[in-house]
C-alpha cells in the first residue's frame, strides 16, 4: 500500500473532522441537542485519531538502533491501536453517558433547524472524506472486497480511516434522525436515543479496530498468496533441493522477515552454498519486494 496514499486519506479526514467538529459544537451550544454534542465529541475524537496516525507514521520511519535492531515499523500498529482506545473511551463512552443524562433530564430543542442544517452539511463533507479513502484503498486492495481489505491489510491507516468515516456517516444519519424525530414529535427523548445509538456505534467500531490492530501487534505472517510466492521462489533457485520449513513475520506494514531452512547438496562447498543463499534471497525479494529481512539456513535433506 502506498504510504503517500494513506497520508493523503488521513489529512483529508483530519481537515474534514476539524471543520465539522467546530460547526457541531456551535450548533449544539445554540440548540441544546445532545445528539449534536455527541457528534461534536465524535468528530473531535476522530481528529485526535488522525493526529495519532500521522505521529505513528513519522515514528515508524526512524532508523534501526542497537536497542531496536529491526526498526520501528510496528509503531504504526501501536498508534492505530491507540486510536481504538480513544474512539472507545472518548467517543463511545462519553456519547453513551451524555445520552443517559438526557434521558434523565430531557429538554426541548432550541433553533432546531440549525443542527439539521449542520448535520446535512457534515454528511456531505464526510462523504467526500470517505470517497477519498475508498479511492486510495482501491489501488491497494485489488480484487479483495472492502471487508477482506479491512481484515487483512497490513498497513493500518487506510482501514482505520475508512472505518472511522463509515462510522461518522452512520452517526450523522442517527443524529439527523434523532433531532428530526424530536422536532416532529416534540419529544426530546428521540434526541437522547440518537445519542445513545451514536455511542453504541462508536464502541462497536472501536472493538473491531482493537481486534484487528491487536492481531498485527501480536505478529502476523505473510498472506497465503505471498507465502506461496516465497516458497516457489526458493524452490526455483538453482541449488535449492527443497524448502524444509519457513516462517514469516511482519516487522511493520512494509517490511516482512523470512526465516527458512533450505536443503542443499551435501557435497557442495561453502562458496557454492553461499552463492545458493544469495541467489535465493534475490529471488525472494523479486517475488515479494516487502521481504527485506531474510535468514536462510542451509541443511541436508534427510
Amino acid at each position: 500500500m502506498s504510504t503517500e496514499g494513506s497520508m493523503k486519506a488521513i489529512i483529508a479526514a483530519l481537515l474534514a473532522n476539524i471543520g465539522i467538529a467546530i460547526t457541531k459544537f456551535i450548533a449544539a451550544a445554540f440548540s441544546g441537542s445532545a445528539s449534536m454534542f455527541a457528534e461534536g465529541i465524535h468528530s473531535l475524537a476522530d481528529s485526535g485519531n488522525q493526529v495519532l496516525l500521522i505521529i505513528g507514521g513519522k515514528r515508524a520511519k526512524r532508523e534501526a538502533t542497537a536497542s531496536h535492531p529491526f526498526g520501528y515499523g510496528r509503531s504504526r500498529y501501536i498508534y492505530a491501536f491507540m486510536v481504538s482506545i480513544v474512539l472507545f473511551s472518548i467517543g463511545g463512552m462519553f456519547s453513551i453517558s451524555e445520552g443517559l443524562s438526557k434521558l434523565e433530564h430531557p429538554h426541548e430543542l432550541e433553533m432546531a433547524w440549525l443542527p439539521l442544517v449542520v448535520l446535512g452539511v457534515a454528511i456531505i463533507l464526510e462523504s467526500f472524506s470517505l470517497r477519498t479513502a475508498l479511492g486510495e484503498a482501491k489501488h491497494a486492495r485489488g480484487k479483495q472486497s472492502l471487508v477482506q481489505f479491512i481484515r487483512h491489510a497490513k498497513s493500518p491507516e487506510l482501514p482505520v480511516v475508512i472505518l472511522e468515516d463509515i462510522a461518522a456517516l452512520v452517526g450523522l444519519v442517527l443524529a439527523f434522525l434523532g433531532v428530526g424525530l424530536t422536532v416532529i414529535t416534540h419529544n426530546p427523548i428521540w434526541d437522547a436515543i440518537g445519542t445513545l445509538a451514536i455511542g453504541a456505534l462508536l464502541v462497536a467500531v472501536a472493538i473491531i479496530l482493537g481486534l484487528e490492530t491487536s492481531s498485527l501487534l501480536v505478529g502476523e505472517g505473510a498472506t497465503a498468496a505471498d507465502t506461496g510466492k516465497i516458497r516457489d521462489a526458493l524452490k526455483a533457485t538453482k541449488g535449492v533441493q527443497s524448502v524444509i520449513h519457513m516462517k514469516t513475520l511482519y516487522l511493520g506494514p512494509d517490511e516482512l522477515m523470512l526465516g527458512a531452512k533450505i536443503a542443499v547438496d551435501g557435497s557442495s562447498s561453502a562458496a557454492d552454498i553461499a552463492k545458493v543463499i544469495d541467489d535465493a534471497e534475490d529471488a525472494v525479494r523479486a517475488a515479494v519486494p516487502t521481504t527485506r529481512v531474510i535468514y536462510l539456513e542451509p541443511d541436508i535433506a534427510r
